[in-house]
């Protein structure tokens, strides 16, 4: 059986050292929020703690229902590689063509009729560690690059995957040791076993 590689992304990233726990961990991708959350930061701190991260390492800009000042500031200062935020957002907002655009789909709302190629699957409310629905995410995941998120840590993203068979994998609180601060083993973990 081939052997494919999950696409993992660290989010609610807030210090350094959880930067680079997620760089030697093998993320793909590391989100920095700018929406209501103990791990928010600003655009100036994003950009100060992606300095050192890889070219090939996506930087994601995670919003939810962003000002259009909040927007443009972000894209000048971060120069994110990714912007995240929820679905309805998208239509209301003037987002740079520069821009690649991860919609978030959460649990519990009414699904749109279209969706684009690729989208996270998230629970009620982002950051909180409430598990979505892996059904659900799993009929999506046959039709989409689908990115689950929603209370996944290292001890149950490997019955995750097994179940929705996602093109990736989202987490926050569960790799963390105190809301915003991650724990450099638990990173570690959550990616080996993704990608066991």
């Amino acid at each position: 059986m081939n052997k494919v590689s999950v696409w993992v992304k660290i989010c609610g990233l807030t210090t350094e050292e959880g930067v680079e726990a997620a760089i030697e961990a093998g993320a793909d991708a590391l989100g920095f929020v700018f929406a209501p959350s103990k791990r928010k930061v600003t655009a100036q701190r994003a950009a100060e703690l992606a300095r050192s991260v890889p070219a090939h390492i996506m930087r994601v800009a995670v919003m939810q229902h962003p000002s259009k000042a909040l927007l443009d500031e972000v894209w000048e200062v971060f120069h994110p590689d990714v912007l995240q935020t929820d679905y309805e957002d998208i239509a209301g907002l003037a987002i740079a063509e520069a821009w690649t655009v991860m919609p978030v789909l959460r649990a519990g709302h009414e699904l749109p009729a279209t969706l684009p190629r690729r989208v996270l699957f998230e629970g009620p409310v982002s950051g909180t560690g409430q598990t979505a629905d892996w059904q659900l995410a799993a009929a999506l995941a046959q039709k989409n690059e689908l990115v689950l998120a929603g209370g996944l840590t290292p001890d149950n993203v490997h019955a995750a995957i097994a179940t929705v068979r996602p093109f990736g994998v989202d987490v926050s609180s569960g790799v963390e040791r105190a809301p915003g601060i991650k724990d450099a083993g638990k990173v570690r973990d959550f990616v080996r076993a993704a990608r066991a």
